[in-house]
């Protein structure tokens, strides 16, 4: 077996990351939305440990903190949206965001 390399870890943040795009893109659930926006961030953090980690450096380690700190402001909005969403109707459909323009 051999020695995981730099270039494994930005293949599978760089998948990852197209997952999330593609989830993001193609649906219109709004909790798969706020799911693949999370994979999409989580992609980012495996490439940043990883150049840290290849930099020997903590730097990418700390930029990973405040992503999770970002994603865990996100997931916050993100429910408060939902329960909007439900409240004022039984659908958590994207395309009836419009409606809370009223």
């Amino acid at each position: 077996m051999g020695e995981l390399t730099l270039g494994h870890f930005l293949t599978l943040s760089a998948l990852l990351f197209v997952i999330g795009m593609l989830g993001v893109l193609t649906r219109k659930n709004i909790l798969i939305i706020f799911m693949s926006i999370e994979l999409m961030l989580n992609a980012v953090n495996v490439s940043l440990i990883a150049f840290g980690r290849y930099l020997d450096s903590i730097a990418g380690q700390i930029f990973a903190i405040f992503v999770i700190t970002i994603a865990a402001a996100e997931a916050a909005i993100g429910l408060g949206l939902i329960l909007v969403l439900t409240r004022r109707q039984d659908s958590v459909d994207v395309t009836s965001v419009s409606l809370l323009k009223e």
